[in-house]
């Protein structure tokens, strides 16, 4: 047996443990800043990584909300550095609705189940499996790799990422490119083909709030001028409107190896159609074709019998790369005068270029472990820390590995019912992450 392959027994083996050790902590993000925090799953990502000899700090935002970072040097100080990044924040999850207890990170049918399974929990324990592995055999890369394991992503990383790019820039120095969570994810067109999507763009966000004014009044009268009616049919025209296709850079790529692929035209005016061919991965895919906007929460009154002076609406608004301006615009013209709204959160919408030698040991690392792998560029409908990390300049990729059955729904994993990822995605996951390390 090969030197690698013995390396790559031991990091596979433990992938699982680490992998049911993170989701047995409990990070729920609620978004107010009232759940359990990350602490406790920075401080075991710290002594997995100090039990290698790595020296770890840990940095905490505010009481409890905690990114573990780390640095290891490589054989050639001359070359850039790499970033690899996950969160350790998870969605809430409720118990009764699942199969298997959410934070027991039970092992069943084949897979490790439980909250931040595939988002990214799995991510998390693949990184720490193949450092771990590597530095106790003593298989330096030749770049520095920064690691980060990160607070708060789940509510757009104000108190992990973003809170570290604004005050510790210095912790990500000489970085130029990283790796990041959802994509390397398999997706099975024939006996001879796997797309492998890699993600090289993700949708801005407009998180805002809506407001409509009116006439408050006793509920028995007669009024013209109701908040709550003004704003529901405003939100209604929102939620019924669609937004015109519009292709960008890496969609136009993505939708290229469609064609290819499956031997199909893509036309525009029918991208429902193209869609039905993708199966689940149309989830993740399918909002990248325009700007939406989302209506998501609703708040007006406080009485039966009171007519409020004033109505509320939150939006889930996400646009694509340089097409901010088009999507407020329209956005406005949707809504109408009465509606003013404010931003809760908002992001930027970031890209890159499918090219150059990180895509190509991506590409290799793939084909090794897998020979009818074809790495393909795609966005992200939703957004991840790569966001922060864009503000320094640095090249940001989706690429956590995972090869899957064709007839799991990955895409319903994510903030979903019974999220679970296979034990032999995560092992397969390391060969892959330790041969890119080799080449990246």
């Amino acid at each position: 047996m090969s030197e690698r392959s013995e390396q790559g027994v031991r990091g596979e083996d433990e992938v699982v443990d680490l992998c049911r050790d993170l989701i047995r902590i409990d990070t729920s993000n609620y978004g107010n800043n009232e759940g359990p925090g990350e602490r406790a799953a920075a401080e075991y990502v710290a002594e997995k990584l100090a039990e290698v000899g790595l020296e770890p700090e840990i940095f905490e935002s505010t009481r409890g909300r905690a990114s573990t970072i780390a640095r290891i040097r490589g054989t050639d100080p001359s070359r850039p550095a790499l970033l690899i990044h996950g969160h350790t924040d998870v969605v809430p999850a409720n118990a009764d609705d699942w199969t298997h207890d959410p934070f027991s990170g039970e092992v069943a049918d084949g897979c490790v189940w439980g909250r931040g399974a595939v988002d990214m929990k799995d991510m998390d324990a693949m990184t720490l499996a193949v450092v771990r592995d590597r530095l106790r055999s003593g298989r330096l890369p030749e770049r520095d790799i920064v690691l980060a394991f990160l607070a708060d992503e789940e509510a757009g990383g104000v108190y992990g990422a973003h809170h570290l790019v604004d005050n510790r820039p210095e912790l990500f120095e000489g970085v130029t490119e990283a790796i990041g969570e959802v994509g390397g994810f398999s997706f099975t067109v024939n006996e001879n083909l796997r797309m492998y999507l890699v993600q090289t763009a993700e949708k801005g966000m407009h998180w805002m709030k809506l407001t409509v004014d009116g006439t408050a009044g006793h509920g028995s009268m007669v009024n013209r001028d109701n908040s709550i009616t003004e704003l529901t049919e405003a939100v209604s025209r929102l939620g019924r409107h669609r937004f015109p296709v519009r292709m960008t850079k890496s969609v136009r790529l993505f939708l290229d190896e469609v064609s290819d692929a499956f031997g199909i035209e893509i036309d525009p005016e029918d991208m429902d159609g193209v869609l039905e061919r993708l199966g689940g991965v149309a989830r993740l895919v399918g909002a990248t074709l325009s700007n939406t906007a989302q209506p998501t929460m609703l708040g007006a009154g406080y009485k039966v019998n009171v007519i409020p002076g004033e109505a509320t609406a939150h939006v889930d608004g996400r646009f694509l790369p340089g097409m901010e301006k088009e999507f407020l615009e329209e956005l406005d013209t949707v809504l109408g005068p009465r509606v003013r709204r404010e931003d809760v959160h908002k992001d930027k919408a970031v890209e890159t270029d499918f090219d150059g030698p990180l895509v190509a040991a991506m590409q290799s690392a793939l084909v090794a472990e897998d020979p009818i792998a074809r790495a393909v560029p795609y966005c992200l409908s939703g957004g991840t820390d790569a966001k922060s990390f864009a503000e320094l300049g640095i090249r940001c990729f989706g690429f956590a590995p995972l090869q899957l059955p064709p007839e799991l729904d990955f895409a319903g994993m994510f903030h979903g019912v019974d999220e679970r990822v296979p034990v032999d995605g995560l092992k397969f996951g390391v060969r892959v992450l330790d041969r890119f390390l080799d080449q990246a």
